[in-house]
């Protein structure tokens, strides 16, 4: 679980995405689901505590206020879908979902067409509506806000700060609300805080590691990492509706 920390935080320091899609399923191996959520939101907070004062400076925070609001509107829909949809069916519609994007994204650049998403404050609303519907539902509310930034062509690094800061958001309101619900024992604290060191110092060697990048390594990064997921969410959903 150390090992993956480490490596789960390079990649999301890298790239601003990623630690939840490579943590969850192994954290797995060790613990049961519940635990195995509540270790990658506070890990993934101690993480964002050292890695976003290093690009603070990058972060669109008008951007990142639209997203929010639009989160927070997202969510209780997405609770209330919750109820009634077959959370399966949810899942890979989702995984297919966000493979279409991917294909987009990778067949437009094979042929160098250039793809300029217009970026406006109602289309930031709306991708943040999307992703709070995607958290309540799956759990995952990166994908629809890091297809959206690719798709406008958002500058790298102004992408990976803006993502961190928005799943800083969303995972602080994640933890306030297991809290005051369910609680959060204390074996998960002592853990978390025995895996923080190693999410820390794999943040802050990703975190260089992103700023060498230049646009196309970082794209081909973005992208492997939505394949990545999208692949774990159907095969997820398969898994679940066969065995």
């Amino acid at each position: 679980m150390a090992a993956t920390s480490f490596v789960a935080a390079l990649l999301q320091a890298a790239n601003g995405f990623g630690f939840a899609v490579l943590a969850v399923p192994l954290f797995l191996l060790f613990v049961d689901p519940g635990p195995a959520v509540q270790l990658v939101v506070i890990v993934t907070l101690a993480l964002s505590a050292v890695v976003l004062p290093g690009m603070h400076d990058a972060i669109d925070r008008p951007l990142l206020v639209r997203l929010g609001i639009g989160a927070a509107v997202g969510l209780p829909l997405g609770l209330l879908f919750f109820g009634y949809a077959d959370p399966v069916v949810v899942r890979a519609i989702i995984g297919v979902t966000i493979l279409a994007f991917a294909a987009v994204i990778v067949v437009a650049r094979w042929q160098r067409r250039l793809i300029a998403l217009a970026m406006r404050p109602s289309r930031d609303l709306a991708f943040g509506v999307v992703s709070g519907i995607a958290t309540a539902l799956t759990g995952m509310s990166g994908p629809p806000v890091l297809i959206y930034l690719m798709l406008t062509g958002a500058a790298p690094r102004m992408l990976r700060a803006t993502l961190f800061a928005f799943f800083a958001g969303c995972y602080a309101a994640t933890l306030a609300a297991y809290i005051a619900t369910v609680g959060v024992p204390g074996t998960i604290w002592l853990t978390s805080a025995t895996l923080a060191p190693f999410a820390a110092i794999g943040g802050i060697i990703g975190r260089r590691v992103g700023d060498r990048l230049g646009v196309e390594a970082a794209t081909v990064l973005a992208l492997v990492v939505l394949i990545a997921t999208g692949l774990y969410t159907v095969a997820a959903a398969a898994r679940a509706a066969f065995w």
